[in-house]
């Protein structure tokens, strides 16, 4: 019995199924993971004052957010140095969120449970989030406006909100003047001395061009000068006021509300308040640049620079991926050659993405980027202008990685197509390329859609090849602004899966950076879904719309 039911081939079947099911189940356990950590990094937590009892025996207040407990074996606590009593078993400590980085010099702390002696979370107590130094923990003393106290108490708290508002509605208006007017006039001065070098390289710098560049280089500075008189006025507006807290040991310190983005008291908050501020905080994440080394703020340029990259791959491998597979399969004489090829692309598929990085930066950098700069940007030497990695040579080495995934789906979907179709296409005078154009590709599309989906899927989460041609830390400016030609190709670009790396891996502060590795984590995940998604719908909609034409 036990023979012929496995000559049946119904234990393999289970076997597959029980595979199956594990693999689906640790895939859904890695999301959910990355779920609950991604998403509940911006939920406001309770604020609790911990009254602490220090080795010495002196009772400390330690004030910050509970992120984390750990329980260790009392063998394995005793290992590492610990004292445990005789009818203890665990080892249990709190990892506590205590801020104030810039007074105690470091943001997290390990406490005892067994030393903890209370533990509540007064209402007084605030949360001030900072551009520099992270979060603030403490209690709001007075507000301050030119040095003198304006509000104080328990009148101080609607004071300081309002003028947290007013000082951002500032901080706005000198972003836009540093990075859109400031930005622009800088920009153009760097292009007048350029163009100034490149008519010395010719020789045709003379008293006309002189002229001509001195007077636009005088209006380009009186603008300047006018910008930075209103820069002026700025920020002694937005220095004017400040706040002044209270920390754990009594100390008082002052904020000045130009280094402030929101001053909240989390365990007053109701369940909608703090459905609002978590709404605002992943808009904020969505939408803003990022701060204190990337472990702060919004990853709104990882977002742009992945989505402009993905773009412009797609731009550069549809076509050559299609005119490839459709030579192989409509024109290529089928023999030892062709099937050469085919394997010789099967094979690419396989290669490490570092290796098409190496490759990128060795022939697209160096080779054709530099001698780009030689023949056509003179002027800019020794700088390099293409001769560095940047956002085409990123887009078209990803373009040679997904170039195989393209070609394979596309090939595929071709050789899916009845030779009726084509025969009786010509049969009626077509050509043959009207033959592949108007009927062959249409019905073929399907293939291509998901050859080239499955590229983007795979090309928004590549790191290791961006890392060497044109991926950095933190970008000054995106690909795509106001000045001409508008889309710049030679600027470095943010991507999300390097933001990851570099955040989970090179950040100096790594249990502050550890939620927004899940958040980016968690968005980039849902764009590759989304993708893949998207590619399930357009291409079932396609195979309906051209299969009474295939039958």
């Amino acid at each position: 019995m036990i023979k012929a039911w496995f000559k049946s081939g119904t234990p393999w079947v289970w076997l597959n199924a029980a595979a199956v099911s594990a693999c689906l189940i640790m895939v859904v356990g890695v999301l959910g993971l990355i779920l609950v950590r991604g998403a509940g990094h911006f939920w406001p937590s309770q604020i609790v004052q911990f009254s602490y009892q220090e080795p010495d025996g002196k009772i400390q207040t330690i004030i910050g957010e509970h992120v984390d407990t750990s329980i260790t074996p009392a063998a394995m606590a005793k290992s590492t140095g610990y004292k445990m009593a005789d009818d203890e078993d665990t080892l249990v400590q709190y990892l506590v969120k205590a801020g104030n980085r810039d007074i105690t010099g470091t943001d997290f702390r390990w406490i005892l449970e067994r030393n903890v002696k209370q533990q509540q979370a007064p209402a007084e107590l605030m949360v001030v989030e900072r551009r520099e130094w992270g979060n603030f923990y403490g209690r709001l003393v007075a507000v301050k406006e030119s040095g003198k106290i304006i509000a104080e108490g328990d009148g101080a708290w609607p004071i300081i909100q309002t003028r947290i508002d007013q000082a951002l509605a500032v901080f706005e208006e000198i972003t836009y003047l540093e990075k859109k007017e400031i930005g622009a006039i800088n920009y153009s001065l760097e292009k007048l001395r350029l163009e100034q070098k490149k008519l010395q390289l010719k020789n045709r710098w003379d008293a006309a061009a002189e002229q001509r560049l001195a007077a636009e280089k005088a209006d380009l500075e009186i603008e300047y000068k006018k910008h930075q008189a209103q820069l002026s006025e700025l920020y002694k507006k937005i220095r004017r006021d400040s706040l002044v807290a209270k920390t754990e040991s009594g100390t008082e310190v002052e904020i000045p509300l130009n280094k402030v983005v929101r001053v909240f008291q989390p365990n007053t908050m109701s369940l909608f308040d703090k459905i609002g501020h978590y709404g605002v905080k992943v808009l904020e994440f969505l939408t803003d640049d990022p701060r204190e080394a990337n472990t702060e703020g919004g990853i709104f340029p990882a977002i742009f620079g992945t989505v402009m990259m993905v773009m412009m791959m797609s731009i550069i491998v549809t076509p050559f991926g299609v005119i490839a597979a459709v030579y192989l399969r409509e024109y290529a004489k089928q023999g030892f050659i062709t099937r050469l090829i085919r394997i010789s692309v099967n094979n690419l598929a396989g290669v490490p993405s570092i290796v098409y990085g190496v490759f990128g930066l060795g022939f697209f950098v160096y080779i054709l980027g530099g001698n780009i700069d030689q023949l056509f940007f003179p002027e800019a030497a020794p700088a390099p202008v293409y001769g560095t990695p940047g956002l085409l040579w990123a887009s078209i080495t990803l373009a040679l990685l997904t170039l195989p995934v393209v070609i394979v789906s596309t090939e595929e979907g071709l050789a899916r197509i009845p030779s009726s179709i084509r025969e009786g296409s010509l049969a009626l005078g077509a050509t043959k390329l009207e033959t592949l154009w108007l009927t062959v590709l249409p019905m073929a599309s399907p293939a291509m859609m998901t050859g080239l989906i499955l590229a983007v899927a795979r090309a928004a989460g590549e790191v290791a090849p961006l890392m060497l041609v044109g991926v950095v830390k933190l970008a000054p400016t995106l690909p795509l602004d106001g000045n001409y030609p508008f889309l710049h190709l030679d600027r470095k670009f943010m991507h999300l899966g390097f933001h990851i790396y570099d955040v989970g891996f090179q950040s100096p502060n790594v249990e502050a950076a550890r939620p927004l590795v899940y958040a980016t984590a968690l968005l980039l995940v849902l764009v590759i879904v989304g993708l893949n998604l998207a590619a399930i719908i357009i291409r079932n909609n396609l195979r309906e719309k051209y299969r009474a034409l295939e039958g």
